[in-house]
């Protein structure tokens, strides 16, 4: 689809790609040498200027892949940020990639002096204000959020020297096109370098890259559209939707089951699975939209850190979070979009690790199995426990979960895919649904409506959370506070 692809750099270790000192030796600090496929093919192109396309499935490094070259460019070119601006705008569809992606920069940028500042939605203005308004060399963003800013011009980004729309397939999942390119018109026309980072490509994410990336770019792709990870074990369990809560627990009896992201369509399902594994006796946490920043970062640090084995969550952690050695993803139901499959499985088999996939696929949702293996290209080995006696027996003795019941699923296959409906605004990572605040990354409000602005506020925290692992895309983590905000300078 893409033509000729750029060919495959013979380069083995980081410093044969050219990179600055400072840049190198943080890398040697965190124990890097080699670089991954995508980073050895992406980053001397980055380098020289090129615009870039590249393709790759999460957990191959693609954060690096932008972050070093960007970094190797700044070096180059040392200049003051300019006030209220930044040279570097990073556009990430949610608060915990655009988190996960700053730590990187600092990481990487120890050594050089940059300041990195990282705002997003949900939480108040006061902190991001101060931090953006002496300028930063690099800016991490949700769309929502910097649409704000921009609305109420605390921030401009006439400096802007380089743009970076990190996991666009998500973007346009989420409905941030039309977000995005009212970004872009803020823009300075001046010749800017831009790059996009995607882990599938369909139609509408090549339309866009058209539009904003500049002639003859750089095209870079590691592996086929939307194939899987095949270091994962797969398999798919047919069952009856009833008996799911008994079949995920039976999994947990096997004690390799020892750090799990169990994964649901709903963020009502999430609480339910988490609360039904907690009465089989296994330490779980949920993690959605609804759910407080604070929560959330929580949630993460119990799973990281052991004190759980299972994390549910909506598709709000498929992408961005890196967690290290996730033995098993659990799909307690199958996503709507195929690609999705790829992204949730995606958690697991991370840095040159191996990793499990299970699937649970009940009758109503066969139509989405055939559109996932369609996608994937592949035959998913699959395995019956329908009218299993001891899966009915276990189930029949079950206690019942208590809270809401979920509401019923009516999408099934006759949910529109992509590009077959109007976008939505973004409803998966609000900050716990307090009033007077719109869901994080959602668009600005149309000028008439009550502002989102409100104002500075005192306490502006610091913090930092969710490096990765993944090739050269290391880093730690602590709290990034309440202020949706942190720099480093």
């Amino acid at each position: 689809m893409f033509g000729a692809y750029a060919k495959e750099y013979l380069l083995t270790q980081f410093t044969d790609l050219g990179l600055a000192k400072p840049l190198l030796k943080a890398l040697a600090d965190e124990g890097y040498t080699q670089p991954t496929p995508i980073q050895a093919q992406a980053i001397p192109g980055v380098m020289t200027g090129r615009d870039l396309l590249g393709i790759a499935q999460t957990g191959t490094g693609k954060t690096a892949a932008f972050a070093l070259p960007i970094l190797h460019r700044l070096a180059e070119n040392k200049k003051p940020a300019p006030r209220r601006s930044a040279r570097v705008l990073v556009l990430a569809p949610t608060r915990e990639l655009a988190t996960q992606i700053g730590e990187s920069f600092k990481s990487y940028g120890k050594h050089m002096g940059v300041s990195v500042a990282v705002v997003f939605g949900g939480v108040k203005y006061g902190g991001q204000m101060r931090a953006l308004a002496p300028g930063v060399d690099i800016l991490v963003a949700t769309p929502g959020r910097l649409l704000d800013h921009l609305g109420e011009k605390s921030i401009t980004l006439e400096g802007v020297e380089i743009l970076v729309l990190d996991e666009a397939d998500q973007m346009l999942d989420m409905g941030f096109i039309v977000p995005i390119r009212k970004i872009v018109k803020f823009l300075p026309k001046a010749p800017r370098q831009n790059l996009f980072f995607s882990a599938t490509m369909p139609a509408e994410i090549e339309k866009l890259s058209g539009e904003i990336l500049n002639p003859n770019p750089l095209k870079v792709s590691v592996t086929p559209q939307a194939t899987t990870v095949e270091r994962i074990n797969q398999r798919v369990l047919f069952v009856e939707q009833s008996r799911k809560r008994a079949l995920l627990s039976e999994l947990f009896d096997d004690g390799g089951f020892k750090r799990v992201i169990v994964f649901t369509r709903t963020k009502r399902g999430a609480d339910r699975v988490a609360r039904g594994l907690e009465q089989a006796g296994v330490e779980a946490v949920s993690i959605h939209g609804d759910k407080s920043q604070g929560q959330r970062e929580r949630a993460l640090a119990a799973f990281k850190a052991g004190e759980v084995r299972a994390l549910v969550a909506t598709d709000i952690a498929a992408r961005g979070i890196d967690i290290d050695a996730v033995s098993h993803v659990v799909q307690y139901e199958l996503p709507n979009v195929p690609e999705a499959y790829v992204h949730r499985i995606g958690r697991t088999a991370r840095a040159g690790a191996d990793g499990s996939a299970v699937a649970f696929c009940a009758d109503d949702e066969r139509n989405l199995l055939k559109d996932i293996e369609k996608v994937t290209r592949q035959r998913i080995p699959s395995f019956d426990r329908r009218n299993d006696k001891h899966l009915g027996a276990a189930t029949a003795a079950m206690p019942d979960v208590g809270g809401k019941p979920e509401r019923p699923d009516t999408r099934g296959s006759a949910q529109p895919h992509r590009g077959q409906h109007q976008a939505k605004r973004n409803r998966n990572h609000g900050g716990g649904g307090q009033g007077g605040h719109r869901h994080e990354g959602a668009p600005a409000r149309p000028a008439g409506d009550k502002p989102a602005f409100k104002g500075p506020s005192r306490g502006a925290g610091r913090g930092r959370s969710g490096g990765g692992r993944s090739g050269a895309s290391g880093g730690s983590a602590r709290s990034s506070g309440s202020t949706g905000v942190w720099s480093n300078r």
